[in-house]
């Protein structure tokens, strides 16, 4: 996207995420920490990325991303790596946060249709996806594999527990390797990748917590489930049985064909207290803006706004299944949420859509930039 998308986070969503010894605070001068204790507000700012994908993304490999987590976080602390392309990449100014969120479902397929791993060969799938990969056609097989893991037809299981355990543990300990206490933050954490029919309700899911809680926490998956609702259930279970912390954040309601922000659950009952109060509990944030399109307002919900039409992508749900209706547009922006949430509130006494706004790359090149000047793509094809 033109001009920066890297977070601009204020410490107060930060400070949601990390154990105490792993928090992302500097130092600061007696006086200056002295007020913000007293206040009670956070008066630091830093610069993050809370939505990055490594060739552990089974899209993001088949795309050709070819830099691992250890680059992914050597290029986020200011060292110059070698991209996908064979271009060096550097960061002007090393960042302070970094959260990996490769997603959950298909952790590790792309590897095995690399290597042509028995299991995946054995789907004419599989076979498809690893020759055109071979043959240096992996954009074709990604878009292929987006297609049939939006629709459920995907003649393989993408989600297999032990190569699914191996790569969260590879997570779990590239965080832990390059966390710095007061220098910078590396969360775990990981993307939800929960499709309906094509219709986008991804969310990034972060810990504040270290390996001692995460690693045994495995991700949650579309696989499992599609809902949201079950997601919190899988959340809350989480910090039941370690005392942690946790938190979602939704993106691309752009991509949703309407259902990102509705009146409505999943399953078709209206909202309830009990509904809003959990939702806004587990999602106190909106990724407002990525390089899959702006999602604060849309022209036509916006028509006095000339700003309204910035970086819209508008063309239908997350696979270009469905095309998009001017209808379905309320449910899907930031400020459009923002009327619905008043509106929510006066009905269920809790308003499940009074979030805080935050930026993230989503880059697919394991390169955590947006910069108009620094800019390797939205992935690595």
């Amino acid at each position: 996207m033109k001009n920066s998308l890297l977070i601009i986070m204020a410490l107060a969503a930060v400070a949601a995420c990390k154990s105490p010894n792993g928090n992302a605070e500097k130092s600061t001068s007696s006086n200056t920490s002295s007020t913000s204790a007293s206040s009670g507000h956070a008066t630091n700012v830093y610069f993050g990325d809370t939505h990055l994908h490594t060739e552990l993304s089974m899209d993001a490999g088949a795309f050709g991303n070819r830099v691992s987590l250890d680059g992914a976080y050597k290029f986020a602390k200011g060292e110059a790596i070698t991209s996908s392309s064979g271009l060096t990449a550097k960061l002007s100014r090393p960042l302070d946060f970094l959260v990996v969120a490769d997603h959950s479902d298909g952790m590790g397929l792309f590897q095995a249709l690399f290597n042509k791993e028995e299991w995946v060969m054995k789907y004419k799938q599989g076979k498809k996806w690893s020759k055109l990969i071979e043959e240096g056609r992996g954009a074709e097989a990604a878009i292929d594999l987006i297609k049939n893991f939006s629709q459920g037809t995907m003649e393989m299981n993408p989600i297999d527990p032990i190569l699914m355990r191996s790569v969260w543990d590879m997570t779990v300990d590239a965080a832990e390797k390059y966390n710095e206490p007061g220098k910078f933050t590396a969360f775990i954490g990981y993307e939800w990748t929960s499709l309906i029919a094509g219709n986008n309700l991804h969310r990034v899911v972060i810990y504040r917590d270290n390996e001692d809680k995460t690693r045994g926490h495995i991700p949650y998956t579309n696989t499992q489930s599609s809902d949201p609702e079950d997601l919190w259930t899988n959340l809350e279970l989480y910090e039941k049985n370690t005392g942690g912390n946790v938190l979602a954040i939704p993106h691309n309601g752009n991509l949703s064909n309407g259902i990102m922000f509705m009146e409505t659950a999943v399953d078709g009952r209206a909202f309830d207290k009990a509904y809003t109060d959990r939702r806004i509990q587990w999602e106190p944030l909106y990724e407002i803006t990525q390089i899959k399109g702006d999602g604060e307002a849309h022209p036509f919900l916006s028509p006095n706004d000339e700003f309204a039409d910035f970086e819209n992508w508008d063309y239908g749900n997350l696979d270009l299944s469905v095309a998009k209706t001017k209808d379905m547009l309320e449910g899907e922006y930031g400020r459009s949420a923002l009327k619905l949430g008043l509106k929510l509130k006066a009905k269920t006494g809790t308003n499940p859509y009074k979030f805080g706004f935050i930026g993230s790359t989503d880059s697919h090149t394991s390169l955590a930039t947006a910069d108009q000047n620094n800019f390797f793509g939205k992935a690595s094809n």
